[in-house]
Formats: C-alpha cells, structure tokens, sequence
C-alpha cells in the first residue's frame, strides 16, 4: 500500500476493511467539510459563554485577585493555551480525522486508547459539571414558580443530592444525551443561534444587576488583597495554569470539529477571533455580576458569591436573603420571569458548551476502543453514565477546591500528551501523515509507541506528589509543592523533550 500522504484535496482513502475504521472516525471526505470561519467563532463563543466560565473569574475573585488581575490571568491563560490548541487543529483539516486517531501517530494504533481514555475521563468530570449546573438553574425556575419544590423529598438524598437537584440534573442529563444523538449538523446550526443569545442574556443580566445594585459593586472598589508581589504570585502562578488546564482539554480534541473545517484559514481565523475575546469579555461580564451582586446582597458571606447558582437563588427567592427586610425582587411574577431568563440563558449555555466540549470528545474517545463495537452514539452514553459516577458536584464545594485541585490537577495529564502530539506532528513528522496506516495495526505507526508511552510518565511525575499534597492524600516535600502550580507547562515540556529525543535516538522512522 503506498505510503504517500494525501493533501486537504486528496479523496479519502477507502478503509473499509480496516477493523480500526468506522464511519465515526473515518476522515471526513473534502466535500463534507464545511465549516466556515464564523461556525468555529460560534462554536468558541458558544461554549465559553458557560457556568464554568463565569466561575473562573469570580473563584479568582474569591481567593483574593482585584478585577483587572483576574482578567489579565484569564486573558493571559488563554492566549497560551490558543497555541497548542492551533497546532494541533491543523492536522483535523488537513486529513478529516479525529483526536483519537491523530493520537495514534504517536502513540500507535493501540496506544492511542490511553490518551483518548485519559482526555474523556475528564470530559466525562466536565460533562457531569455543566450537567449539574444546568439542573440547578432548572431547580432554582422551579423553586420560584412552585415553592414546595424545594423541599420534595425532605431531608433524602441521591448520591449525595437532594431530591429536587437528583431530579433536575436527570432531566438536563437526558436533554444533553439526546441532542447529541442527532449528530453533528445539528450541532452546528444551534451553536449558530445560540452564541449571539448567550451575550445578549449576559448583557441583559449584568445591566439588571448593576441598576439594582447602584454600582458595579466593591469589587470595582477594593484594591487586591494581596500585600506582596510574592503573595499574588503563589496564587497568581496555580490560577494561571488552571485558566489553560480549563481549554487544555479541547487543545487534544480540537481535530474532532476542525475536521468538518473548509481549510486552515477558517478554523485558524475561527478559534484566534472565537477563544481569546469571548473568554475575557464574558469573564468581565462575570466580574461585574459579581461584584454588583456583592453589593446588592450585603448580608451574604461573599465566598458564596462566586457560584452564580447561589447568586440566582438569593435572586429569586420569596424570602429575605441574609441582611435584606424583604425579597431582592418584589412580587411573584417579576421573580419568575428573572428565574425564566436565568433558565434560558443556562440552559442554552449548558447545552451549547456540553456537547461541543464534552460529549463530542469522549463519545469519539471510547469509540477508538473497539469502533467495530462501539459507536459514537454509544460513546456518547457511556460519557453520560461515567459524569454520574463522577458526582461532580463535589468538584464545585468551593473555589480552591474547582480551580486549584480540579483544573490544575488534569493540566499535569493532559499538557504532557499535548507535548508529545505536537511534537510528533509539527517536528518529527513535519506534518505528514499516512492515512491509511494510522487504520492499519502493520502500518507505519505500529501497535504501541513505547517511546511515548515513557514521555508520558516522565512528565507526569514530576507532578504527582504536589498533587497528592493539594487533595491532602498526602504530606511531601515543598519543592514538590512548589512545582505543582506550574503542571501544564513542566508536563508538557518535559515529555516533548523527551519523547522527540527518544525517537531520534532510537532511530526511529517518521
């Protein structure tokens, strides 16, 4: 079989007899590729207009950052995870494939699955968390239309919830799941409505806020709490590698939606324009609700004022929140039509950033495994099952725990398998692949790449004792500690080095 690579124009080669092919991860034919510079802008604007998103900016916030320090961390940990995410989408448009079988160029043909296994663990943790904030907007409409609502159930719990969040996080769960089964067309056409409704609600929700408050709050106020460049520093440094651990995910997938690309100035154009502007404008939207919510519930402890669920429960409750005489908003009606708007807008939110990012991935990932076996849609349930087992609603119990254990503990897996992808595409293949052989266990690429499977461990390492400290699992020396915060950038480095110098020395062919 020849060995040549086709180029973005080349007829995709017919692998039909291939136990590695399916119709999920066979490279996408040229004249399905479609997807223009303003489908990548809406999918990017689609999913970082999110819960998670919002999170980011007020958990900075919370741990002591005035409002320009936590935009510039936004804004900085965006512009570097942009360039990974770059690298690796060329290779999606010019040869249609996925992230799993990209992966297995480096990894080879069988050791691909654990990259891919790895990636749709954390999107599963990711799928259960926009999951379960979606649920809790439903919960907090329900709440304000039917008030006995809250306390259904008394005081039983599923798995550590209660009755009415079980039952609105079941609900959001099968809508996720059902969408995705559609396919991807479908995908495309609702993050092209969905992206301009999610910044027309936020607009609508932070002017609400700040005339209801007075003022954009004491966050606009205050100065930052940290009484040394050594002190913002230590928070500084984690913040920022939890700021790229949060798209470090989509920096190894981002071949599953370049691959429907027209061409590399589409997707490139889409995602520059889409990731960095929609990041930082809707995390200074979150700062300004925020802070104008500080403000206007001056009774409440502002450590929960990070999480907008809580600032939306406050918001529509018919009782006083702590420190108030009566309800934020008089008169039933008008809390119900703010509960309506909040639904809306996370729900479209929820639904747009979660199966983009979160479905898409892992259902391509578990399909890598047997794709005789196990269709995309079956990936797709089996990512729905594991984001329930995960209870990830215990990755949000505060600030330090989402950003510091969460975010920054999956950066020190993911930025070491993005090294070795980049790597092997960019400099030891200089982008040339063959397609047919990355379907073949005889090709080129063979079964396991052990080369890569060593970097990978190397540049986990390094990590892990910092992160056992961070979980409190364990107590480790400070160097370990020290070096934790800065996982994604170690990994990642660490295991390009060494898997680009165990290739050459091995004399192993591109």
């Amino acid at each position: 079989m020849s060995h040549a690579a086709p180029n973005s124009a080349s007829p995709a080669p017919d692998l039909h007899w291939s136990p590695l092919w399916s119709a999920d991860l066979a490279p996408v034919p040229v004249e399905q590729r479609t997807w223009t510079t303003y489908n990548f802008a809406a999918l990017w604007m689609g999913m970082a207009h999110c819960l998670p998103t919002y999170m980011l900016a007020g958990g900075l916030v919370a741990q002591g950052m005035n409002w320009w320090q936590a935009l510039l961390t936004i804004g900085l940990g965006n512009l570097i995870v942009l360039v990974p995410i770059l690298l690796n989408a060329h290779p999606g448009t010019k040869y249609g494939i996925p992230f799993p079988v990209l992966a297995r160029a480096s990894f080879g043909t069988t050791g691909a699955n654990v990259p891919a296994i790895a990636r749709a663990i954390v999107a599963c943790g990711w799928f259960g968390i926009q999951t379960y904030l979606g649920g809790e907007a439903m919960r907090v409409f329900l709440v304000a239309v039917w008030p006995a609502f809250a306390t259904l159930g008394g005081d039983a719990s599923v798995m550590g919830l209660s009755v009415p969040s079980a039952i609105c996080f079941g609900f959001f769960w099968l809508v996720n799941i059902g969408i995705i089964l559609v396919g991807m067309n479908a995908l495309k056409h609702f993050e092209n409505w969905a992206a301009p409704l999610l910044m027309v609600l936020a607009l609508w929700l932070l002017v609400w806020l700040v005339m209801r408050a007075g003022d954009f709050g004491p966050t606009f106020h205050d100065s930052s709490k940290f009484d040394s460049f050594g002190a913002f520093w230590k928070v500084f440094v984690p913040s920022l590698t939890g700021m790229i651990g949060f798209w470090a995910t989509l920096s190894l997938n981002i071949p599953d939606f370049t691959r429907y690309g027209k061409g590399q100035r589409e997707q490139a154009w889409g995602q520059a324009l889409g990731l960095p502007t929609t990041m930082i404008a809707f995390s200074a939207m979150a700062v300004v609700i925020t802070s104008a919510a500080q403000g206007l519930l001056k009774g409440v402890d502002p450590g929960e004022l990070w999480d907008p669920m809580k600032v939306l429960s406050f918001v529509t409750s018919a009782a006083a929140p702590p420190g108030m005489d009566g309800p934020v908003i008089a008169g039933d009606a008008a809390r119900l039509l703010v509960a309506l708007i909040a639904l809306v807008g996370v729900a479209a939110a929820t639904i747009s950033t979660n199966i983009a990012a979160n479905i898409v991935s892992p259902a391509n990932d578990f399909a890598n495994i047997a794709p005789r076996r196990i269709s995309f849609r079956a990936g797709a349930v089996i990512t729905g099952v594991i984001g329930i087992l995960i209870m990830p609603w215990r990755l949000l119990a505060s600030a330090d725990t989402y950003i510091f254990e969460w975010l920054v503990g999956y950066s020190a897996l993911l930025g070491p398998i993005a090294g070795i992808m980049i790597a092997d595409y960019w400099f030891l293949r200089r982008k040339e692949l063959d397609v047919s052989d990355l379907y073949r266990h005889d090709g080129r690429y063979g079964r396991i790449n052990w080369m890569a499977m060593a970097a990978l461990v190397v540049g986990v390492a390094p990590n892990v004792p910092g992160f056992l400290a961070a979980v409190k699992v364990m107590e480790v020396s400070p160097i370990w500690s020290d070096l934790y915060p800065y996982a994604w950038f170690t990994g990642f480095i660490v295991s390009a080095v060494v898997y680009l110098a165990a290739m050459r020395v091995s004399g192993a062919k591109a």
